[in-house]
């Protein structure tokens, strides 16, 4: 960074930038001048938003989804089948399934993949309160909508793992690329991949 165009703040807003994921050094340059000499009460709008937003937004205490209230609309919502749990990586992937309006169902988001190489196993992934999940409800199918990567691969079988052999379990897959993520698939995409699933 060149501190001699930038001063100390202007560089702290660019660096904060970077931070974010797909953010790389010209984009966050582009959007700290943007938004600091173009549009600055956009800038204080975004961070007023920010602020209120982490002081009262959680995770809910079943699906793990972002949330204001305890238990997220979806999880306390009578309607969805109480019977059918999806298995999400995140947040946005949940997102991408209720936009193709194909699950009806109640989730379980991950927050990530196993992946030993980043310090990230099962208790990060807080597969002891997926387990409690299971064992609460009457759950007779668990559909694992996990990215076909090398991790996304071998979490979907330690999940099937740790599941009981009482309870269907399937994976979507079909229109589904090897090292895709589900976030980026069209609505179509992801309704074939829902029908075509398969058992394991």
């Amino acid at each position: 960074m060149n501190n001699k165009i930038f001063s100390p703040k202007i560089t702290a807003v660019i660096e904060s930038l970077r931070k974010l994921p797909t953010i790389g050094k010209k984009t966050s340059q582009r959007l700290a001048l943007h938004l600091l000499s173009k549009s600055p009460e956009t800038a204080i709008d975004i961070a007023k938003s920010l602020i209120e937003a982490t002081q009262s937004i959680t995770n809910c205490k079943y699906c793990q989804a972002l949330t204001e209230n305890e238990i997220c609309e979806i999880c306390s919502d009578s309607k969805r089948d109480n019977s059918k749990l999806c298995i999400v990586e995140n947040l946005l992937d949940l997102v991408a399934i209720e936009d193709a309006n194909t699950f009806k169902g109640k989730y379980f988001i991950l927050n990530g993949r196993i992946s030993p190489l980043d310090g990230i196993g099962p208790k990060e992934l807080k597969l002891d309160l997926l387990e409690k999940i299971i064992a609460s409800r009457n759950i007779n199918e668990i559909i694992l909508a996990i990215s076909p990567t090398v991790e996304g691969e071998t979490t979907a079988h330690f999940i099937s793992q740790i599941i009981g052999k009482n309870i269907i379990i399937s994976r979507i897959g079909f229109g589904v690329p090897f090292g895709s993520e589900l976030e980026y698939l069209d609505q179509q995409t992801l309704l074939h991949a829902f029908n075509a699933r398969t058992n394991l």
